[in-house]
């Protein structure tokens, strides 16, 4: 009953607004504004006692007690680091997030998209924040959690060595937006560590709500200036990479001085002509605010002497600010992973403007348990049919489709919750999951509650699955199916394994989905 009674009252909770963007829940109970009154009223400096300024938020290896790297490591509040520190300096910009000393390019390259559009900035850095006015060393940042939005308190001391930011930094020094948000970030996850490693499409997810693809860019892929360009346009957020091969070194750099194992934010894409072509070009950013691309298109490139002096003043940049164009063949050719995060329909109304939606969304909270919905997956046909089965009716067909092929356009994700911190979370604790689709049987069409048994998956085989089962996070597969009724399984791949689960669908055209 207690499992029923809380399903109850999350519902009523989330039909209310809790846990959107405008009323997030409070991270650990922690209240911004009362605490920020009680240190106004006391004459005091914030301390968070919830992620104190000591060695367990650093970390628990290479930045745990035992470990040489923690040594000489102050926390210092930003005026104690200069006479006139700031929180944000003629609104957030690329340049505000430079990497530091920990191994987390790929928040840094989620946080660098964010500040493209200052709508959807602020849904993460909410305004009326600063050093000046009511000072009281605490800041608060928003942050996506497996479907709900929670509101971070942090106090402002920093990690810092020899009077400098240990971690992520402004180019210019003074500004602290990025610093602190890398700390609400880090408390979230158990300590700064944990953000060591990582893909930027959790950051992405984690700061819109939005639900992210990954693209392998080998073999070449067609319409990938399109499907760049459109996602930029409608605010989505777009990261790319270079994977390390076996026996490669972390972060070395190829010829033209692209980083392997390092991620990127594409920031533009841009077509001008040149000796009567058009040609594509893609802007892409390095966190780390230096080192950048050398060959064609980059900065100093001889290129940039045959467009329009229009363009080269627009679009060129001769500054080692970690920024620079390339064309598409070069980024197809010199990338291996394309990342892009599609906006939830309450960030889209945001972004696109005028309460359009790009897509539409459907979720569920559920879970796999030992001996009742804990099925695996397919390869075990005897227990498979216990698993969660949803239903997604989908109504109408895309009115743009990418090809010629008509149908339903729509995006499955499953995220495996985790009751710890990111630091006990790496993929190989993770349990390794993904999902199955089926067609609805015509007897069953228009019905709710529909949970077919071990006749029907022994006997019908599967529309589509995920494109894999993986140990990661969050499974994520795009399709393209005929109006009708499917019905989506999603599973560990070994049957009796516990965990709990969030299940969204991302639908081009409005859908009905059901348990």
């Amino acid at each position: 009953m207690a499992g029923v009674a809380e399903k109850l009252q999350r519902s009523r909770s989330q039909a209310e607004g809790l846990g959107s963007n405008s009323q997030a829940v409070k991270y650990l109970g922690q209240d911004y504004e009362a605490l920020r009154s009680q240190c106004l009223d006391n004459g005091t400096l914030f301390e968070d006692d919830m992620f104190d300024a000591a060695v367990p938020s650093l970390g628990f290896d290479q930045l745990g007690p035992e470990s040489f790297k923690v040594e000489g490591i102050e926390w210092k509040r930003p005026p104690e680091l200069t006479s006139d520190p700031q929180f944000i300096v003629e609104g957030a910009t690329r340049t505000d997030v430079c990497q530091g000393g920990l191994g987390d390019c790929w928040l840094l390259a989620a946080i660098a998209s964010l500040t493209l559009n200052k709508d959807l900035l602020h849904r993460v850095v909410p305004h009326g924040q600063s050093f000046q006015e009511d000072y009281a060393g605490i800041f608060h940042f928003q942050i996506w959690q497996f479907g709900e939005w929670v509101d971070v308190v942090i106090d402002d001391r920093l990690p810092t060595k020899n009077g400098k930011l240990l971690f992520v930094h402004s180019a210019e020094g003074s500004e602290f937006w990025s610093a602190l948000l890398e700390k609400a970030y880090a408390k979230v996850n158990g300590c700064y560590e944990a953000l060591s490693g990582g893909s930027s499409s959790e950051g992405f997810e984690d700061f819109t709500g939005g639900i992210a693809e990954r693209y392998k860019l080998q073999p070449p892929r067609p319409n990938l200036y399109r499907t760049i360009h459109k996602a930029l346009a409608h605010g989505a957020l777009v990261g790319c990479s270079i994977p390390t091969k076996a026996g490669e070194a972390a972060e070395s750099l190829t010829s033209q001085q692209l980083v392997k194992g390092h991620a990127y934010s594409v920031t533009g894409a841009e077509e001008i002509l040149c000796r009567g072509e058009m040609i594509r070009l893609i802007r892409i950013r390095n966190p780390w605010g230096e080192i950048e691309w050398t060959g064609p298109w980059s900065d100093r490139s001889s290129q940039w002497e045959e467009v329009s002096e229009q363009d080269r003043e627009r679009l060129r940049h001769r500054c080692e600010d970690g920024e620079f164009w390339m064309s598409l063949g070069d980024f197809q050719r010199q990338f291996s992973v394309l990342e892009v995060c599609s906006l939830s329909p309450d960030a889209a109304a945001v972004v696109v403007g005028g309460g359009r939606k790009h897509w539409d969304l459907h979720s569920y909270h559920s879970h796999w348990r030992k001996g009742s919905t804990a099925g695996g997956c397919r390869n075990f046909p005897k227990t498979f049919w216990m698993n969660p089965q949803f239903v997604v009716r989908l109504c109408e067909e895309d009115d743009d489709p990418e090809d010629e092929e008509e149908g339903c356009s729509f995006l499955i994700g499953v995220i495996q919750k985790s009751r710890q911190s990111r630091r006990m979370t790496t993929r190989h604790n993770m349990h390794t999951i993904g999902f199955a689709i089926y067609d609805v049987p015509e007897q069953f069409v228009g019905q709710r509650s529909v949970h077919l048994d071990q006749r029907f998956f022994l006997s019908h085989a599967q529309r589509a699955r995920s494109e894999t089962y993986i140990d990661l996070r969050e499974v994520v597969t795009r399709f393209r199916l005929p109006p009708g009724e499917y019905l989506v399984v999603p599973s560990t791949h070994k049957p009796d394994l516990d965990a709990d689960f969030y299940m969204r669908v991302f639908t081009e055209k409005q859908a009905e989905f059901h348990v």
